[in-house]
């Protein structure tokens, strides 16, 4: 018997980047709920559900079996991108890591991107290391999305394969605060950045109560301040 899941609003968002007919790979899929939803809301989509933990990995394979959908979720254990060796997929969404882990995962195995047409990541933390990481590859950065739920604040970068030159590059304070994100400037991403400038404040001045301060890194921290006052004061 089947049960139509019913995805989280972060879920939602990433499935809503996923042209019709995708066959995409979810890496770290844990129990495979967005390839389940996706080809339950799409009899043409198809979908790779990666997994490197044993647990995840049952629990994946158990919820696509009850769903009916073992002919079109296919259930992989590997590390990060080497489930889709030698699969034709077009998208790949790697979804709920900190972006230096999501930027780790791509780089190692890049080269079995060479056909993925599109990239749907979505990193807790530190996403200005996807965006950089996307400046040095065949990428092009198209959309971005904030959001919160259940006290967190979540993005989602969303790049295509590039078909010509690279339209344009992004300054460090885009690459910092996103260069679609930083045309909108909604709700939560003035309480993302009001929160990141408290805490910007109490490193500095931890850091100036040290023994030997270290200033290089405090001049950091004190550019990276008076970016984020000047984003949230600039309406």
């Amino acid at each position: 018997m089947t049960n139509e899941i019913v995805l989280s609003d972060r879920l939602r968002n990433i499935m809503a980047f996923l042209p019709n007919g995708s066959y995409f790979a979810d890496i770290g899929s844990d129990h495979a709920y967005l390839p389940i939803a996706v080809c339950q809301n799409d009899q043409e989509a198809k979908a790779i559900a990666g997994e490197l933990n044993e647990g995840p990995y049952q629990s994946a394979l158990k919820h696509v079996k009850q769903q009916l959908l073992s002919d079109r979720i296919e259930v992989i254990k590997g590390d990060g991108l080497e489930v889709i060796q030698n699969k034709p997929v077009k998208q790949v969404v790697i979804a709920g890591m900190g972006g230096g882990l999501i930027r780790s995962i791509l780089e190692k195995r890049k080269h079995l991107l060479k056909d993925v047409e599109r990239l749907i990541l979505q990193p807790n933390v530190d996403s200005e290391c996807i965006r950089e990481w996307l400046l040095d590859t065949e990428y092009q950065l198209i959309a971005e999305r904030i959001l919160e739920e259940d006290g967190h604040i979540y993005e989602i970068l969303v790049a295509d394969m590039l078909t010509t030159n690279r339209v344009r590059e992004y300054s460090a304070k885009e690459l910092l605060f996103g260069p679609y994100l930083l045309k909108d400037k909604n709700r939560v991403f003035k309480q993302k950045w009001q929160r990141e400038l408290t805490n910007n404040h109490n490193i500095i001045r931890q850091m100036k109560q040290a023994k030997k301060p270290d200033l290089n890194k405090i001049k950091q921290f004190e550019i990276k301040g008076k970016w984020i006052q000047e984003v949230l004061e600039d309406d």
